[in-house]
């Protein structure tokens, strides 16, 4: 029987980067990191996690997904609230994709706005609707 999300696997060009932006600014958590031929990393968001490898070589920029190719399009958190999440990342200099604007999905989120993570993997921010709080 399903328990809950786990985790999911990702690759960077920069372990430290890639951790100081996702628990330095984002807020999760470093829960295990280790070099077994290639560095990685397990980071807690909460309710799932991120596995990071980052290989010895480094990595090239990630490359979106067009709307006609199967695959992950974005990772996205859940925050209080997106404007002042968005803030901190602006004002650290973050890659902007999208401002803060009213979800298209109301029944599910609020709030939502899109960064680039160093590797310029698409970050969702999301603040959930009245009806989801929780």
């Amino acid at each position: 029987m399903l328990k809950s999300f786990e985790h999911i696997g990702m690759t960077v060009s920069d372990m430290d980067r890639t951790v100081d932006f996702y628990c330095g600014l984002l807020g999760l958590s470093l829960v295990l990191r280790k070099t077994m031929g290639m560095q990685v990393a397990f980071l807690d968001a909460g309710g799932g996690m991120l596995e990071v490898f980052a290989p010895p070589g480094g990595a090239s920029r990630a490359v979106d997904v067009p709307e006609d190719t199967a695959g992950i399009r974005h990772v996205t958190f859940h925050f209080d609230n997106v404007d002042e999440a968005f803030a901190r990342l602006e004002q650290a200099g973050v890659e902007i994709k999208e401002r803060p604007r009213l979800a298209v999905h109301s029944e599910m989120l609020n709030k939502i706005a899109f960064v680039r993570d160093p590797d310029g993997i698409i970050v969702e921010l999301a603040e959930r609707s009245q009806s989801r709080q929780g």
